[in-house]
Order: C-alpha cells, then sequence, then structure tokens
C-alpha cells in the first residue's frame, strides 16, 4: 500500500491523481475535512483508493501501532502551509509533532517516507539556497511554518535519518487542484478571472530598494514537474537525503504575470498595489533552488517552461478543473 498524507489538498490530491494514472489504485488516503461542505473534496473526486482516514484517526493507529497495514511507502504532503498563521502551538502539533509520529512509524514498519519540507526555511536567503547538511541547521526562516518545517528537518539530521528517508523542500509550487487554499493560492490561481475578466493584474510593491515593483523573484515549479520528482524518489528507494524541488531558475513576478496575461491572449496592465504589514518584514525577495544535489542523484527530466506552465494550468483554471 501507499498511504498519502494530506492527500484532499493540492499536492496530496495530485499525487494520488498520479499514481492512478501510473495504474496505482492500492492508496490510502489521510486527510481532515472542517464539514461536508469543505471545498478540497472536490480534489479527491474521481480518484481511486482502497480507505480515506481522517487525520486524528490515522495518527491515533499509528501511536498505538495499530495501523495494520504492509506499507511500500508514506508520501507524507499534510501540513499546515500558511505563512501568515501566528499559532505556534498548532505549527507544533499539526506540522512538528504530526511528522514525528509518521516518521517513528515508518522507520518502525521499514516503511518508505518521502515528505514535504519547504523553501520558507531558508528566510531571507542570506545563506544561500543550497541542501547541504551542513547548511541546514544554520538557517533562520521568517515565518512559523517555515520554522516548523526547519525542526522536523533538523530533527531528521540529529538522528542520522536522513539516510533512512527523504525529504523535499518544496520551492513555489502552482498548479490544479489548489482552488481551496484562499490567501495561500498561487497569484496565477488568484488573479486568473480578473486577467480574464479585466485584462489586469496586482502585484505587491517591493519595500527593498534592490528590486523594483514586481521585480521580486521566486522559483515557481509547476505541480505536475513537483510530482515527477516525488514519485522518482519512491521508484528509487536506494536514493535518500534532504533535497531542494524548484527549478534551478528564478522569475520575476512581472514576468509571471506576462505569461498569464499570454496565455489568455491579453493585453498586459499590471498594478503594484500596497503589501500587508504582516508580510513585509518577513517577505522572500528572491528564491532560487541549487538543484546540483538532485541532479547528482539521477534525476535528468527538464522542468517546464513558466510561459507553457502557465499555459497549461490555464486550462485547468477556466473551469476550475482537477488533476
Amino acid at each position: 500500500m501507499i498511504v498519502v498524507t494530506g492527500a484532499a489538498g493540492f499536492i496530496g490530491s495530485c499525487l494520488v491523481a498520479q499514481l492512478n494514472k501510473r495504474g496505482r489504485q492500492d492508496i490510502i488516503v489521510v486527510d481532515h475535512y472542517h464539514g461536508d461542505s469543505d471545498p478540497k473534496k472536490k480534489n479527491l473526486m474521481n480518484k481511486r483508493y482502497q480507505r480515506y482516514y481522517d487525520k486524528a484517526e490515522y495518527l491515533k493507529l499509528l501511536k498505538r501501532d495499530q495501523f495494520d497495514f504492509d506499507v511500500e511507502c508514506i508520501l507524507h504532503m499534510g501540513a499546515c502551509s500558511s505563512t501568515t498563521l501566528q499559532d505556534a502551538d498548532y505549527f507544533e502539533k499539526n506540522n512538528y509533532e504530526y511528522s514525528c509520529t509518521v516518521a517513528q512509524w515508518a522507520l518502525k514498519n521499514n516503511a518508505r517516507l518521502i515528505y514535504a519540507s519547504s523553501a520558507a526555511t531558508y528566510g531571507d536567503g542570506a545563506l544561500g539556497y543550497k541542501d547541504e547538511e551542513s547548511l541546514i541547521p544554520k538557517l533562520l526562516p521568517l515565518n512559523l511554518y517555515g520554522e516548523s518545517k526547519q525542526k522536523f528537518d533538523c530533527w531528521v539530521l540529529n538522528n542520522g535519518y536522513q539516510a533512512k528517508m527523504t525529504g523535499l523542500k518544496f520551492f513555489n509550487v502552482f498548479g490544479p487542484n489548489e482552488y481551496h487554499k484562499g490567501d495561500m493560492k498561487s497569484v496565477v490561481a488568484k488573479a486568473y478571472d480578473r486577467v480574464v475578466s479585466e485584462g489586469k493584474i496586482a502585484l505587491f510593491k517591493s519595500y527593498d530598494p534592490k528590486y523594483k515593483d514586481g521585480e521580486q523573484m521566486r522559483d515557481f515549479i509547476y505541480v505536475k514537474d513537483a510530482l515527477d520528482v516525488v514519485l522518482y524518489f519512491m521508484e528509487h528507494p536506494q536514493i535518500n537525503g534532504i533535497f531542494n524541488l524548484g527549478t534551478g531558475q528564478a522569475s520575476t513576478w512581472n514576468e509571471l504575470a506576462l505569461a498569464l496575461f499570454a496565455a489568455v491572449h491579453q493585453e498586459p496592465h499590471i498594478e503594484y498595489i500596497e503589501m500587508p504589514e504582516i508580510l513585509r518584514g518577513r517577505y522572500q525577495y528572491f528564491t532560487q533552488a541549487d538543484m546540483t544535489k538532485l541532479r547528482k542523484s539521477g534525476y535528468t527530466k527538464a522542468f517546464t517552461s513558466l510561459e507553457d506552465a502557465v499555459k497549461d494550468y490555464s486550462g485547468y483554471l477556466k473551469n476550475q478543473s482537477c488533476f
């Protein structure tokens, strides 16, 4: 069996879809719904899997060692990814302690574990974006989300578990199935309807003199490319460690906006708006994954260009269709 946590979320549900496309239906999905009208439920419609577990039930079974399945691999994508939430206790329980419980069960039961870390661990990038083990403990995230991911990465390293599991530092992932994420949706998803109807997009102004408005840079990676990397590690269980998962190529927000205008055949019109106060001191002005370690692991597939990825995603956004 394959276990996917956060399976109704963005990356998790896309993983279930991709596993189905590869002929796998022996999947246990784990998530938590906020009532019958939770929009995440749409993400698992038409997906094929054996059983759904609520996260609380799943955790209880793990802690009691009563999760009686022969598990080949756990794809642990479940986490709170909000960069603005200020609830340290929630991040401690939901991101850090949850991940420790999953990892301990996997180790005890000889199950492969691939877990989601984040580029948020790199903070302002002062130490660069290399996924070297010696660098990871020195990183200083800018928000509680990044801190929770950093804490688990350090727990893995401190216990020497990086030789037995794989952590993936996801950079700016975007693509179908993120419709439920509210303010945490990608700019492409949030801006699409207005770009189509009004031909306008709003981007944050820059408060760093080194970057003009809209020239802040991110390593954007299309979710389909991210899935390929996750499943590469699932199919190569002998390769372990903590790896960056970006493209290695940073693009500006202006370039992202222009790609969206081109995808929907609109003339560009970009407005620059004030950034919320809560973000100004915690904003990453530049991220770009060093992909050397991933490439040395043997992964050779090229990543989709920003323009092609946005164009493909626009086809999903037109009808809010799922992957």
